[in-house]
């Protein structure tokens, strides 16, 4: 019976992200045909030297002359095969160029799922347990005022504050320049990677920060712990035996729902420090209309958020024991 269970989850799960895919790859697609760039002109660039018949050499070349149909199920099919093409930006396969921009992504956008998580997670219990006091206060003034700040804007402030006024870190990228890769330090790495990882993080504090409060002031003000109280527990062990427990699992949902937030800001936050990573890379392929390459990572980004959807059920199983009864 255990077994029926996993493989109806598994596969139900297997046949939601295959609808999303498909249907994920036709929208980027009709977006990309209805987009006025023409990728031809994109990839000649300001070469007016380029005659009318090398540009249709070129559409043939990257079978930009065959109708949007038949090019999407050719690519459908390659898709298929393990062949996710090659980039017209960076003339080289597909796979190996999103291999490379992710490693330097992943490390920016885990750095920064972990710092906010946990000075969301406990700004949102402090605010909740002093509801109504000076801190309170504090810590939502805070909030509101990350909620409406843009990721590129606070990006850009850092950069004029930390690194041209102060000269405490790198302007940009994510290594120093002209250092060959065998001789960058992790040192080095960390100093490039602390300005985007808190510009990224602390908008994200916000969203975790309230509704741990809301969840918290909730269980506050609750009967079992004014009953608690009446045992005389102090407010310590209240925070810790009950309100802990009842605000871990939407903190939880809320950490790992944030992987969709945390790839779109890092697509800002990548622009405004030149760092090389996926965010750039997907706003390189919009602008130059390299199909291959942005249905790459069009791909690859449902994979990483659907899989921080799924850590999220695993984790409700293991955090919430009614959960698994309610499985079984």
């Amino acid at each position: 019976m255990k077994n029926n269970r996993i493989g109806k989850f598994v596969l139900c799960r297997a046949v939601k992200l295959i609808t999303l895919l498909m249907a994920l790859c036709i929208v980027t697609f009709a977006l990309l045909e209805a987009s006025p760039i023409d990728p031809v002109t994109a990839y000649v660039g300001a070469d007016t030297k380029v005659s009318a018949q090398q540009r249709e050499l070129i559409a043939e070349h990257w079978g930009l002359d065959k109708p949007p149909v038949e090019r999407f199920l050719a690519w459908f099919s390659s898709i298929c095969q393990g062949d996710w093409g090659t980039s017209m930006i960076y003339r080289r396969p597909v796979l190996e160029v999103i291999g490379d921009k992710f490693l330097s992504s992943i490390a920016l956008m885990m750095t920064a799922w972990a710092l906010s998580g946990i000075f969301g997670f406990l700004l949102g219990i402090l605010s909740g347990i002093y509801e109504g006091s000076w801190l309170d206060k504090v810590i939502r003034v805070y909030c509101h005022l990350l909620i409406s700040t843009p990721a590129f804007w606070l990006g850009i402030v850092f950069v004029m504050l930390f690194s041209v006024k102060l000269g405490w870190f790198p302007v940009a990228l994510s290594v120093p320049i002209g250092v060959i890769q065998s001789e960058v330090t992790f040192w080095d790495k960390i100093q490039h990677i602390i300005l985007p990882a808190l510009s990224l993080s602390i908008l994200s504090v916000a969203n975790i920060c309230m509704h741990t409060r809301e969840k918290v002031c909730e269980v506050m003000n609750s009967d079992y712990i004014l009953f608690a109280k009446a045992r005389g527990e102090s407010k310590g062990t209240i925070v810790k035996n009950h309100v802990l427990r009842n605000v871990s699992l939407p903190a939880v949902t809320l950490q790992f729902l944030s992987f969709s937030e945390l790839f779109g800001g890092a697509v800002f936050v990548e622009q405004v420090f030149s760092y090389p990573g996926l965010g750039q890379a997907t706003v390189q392929a919009g602008l130059k209309g390299d199909a291959p390459l942005l249905m790459g990572i069009v791909i690859i980004s449902l994979l990483f958020v659907y899989t921080g959807n799924l850590l999220a059920d695993c984790m409700y199983l293991l955090i919430d024991p009614r959960m698994r009864e309610g499985q079984a």
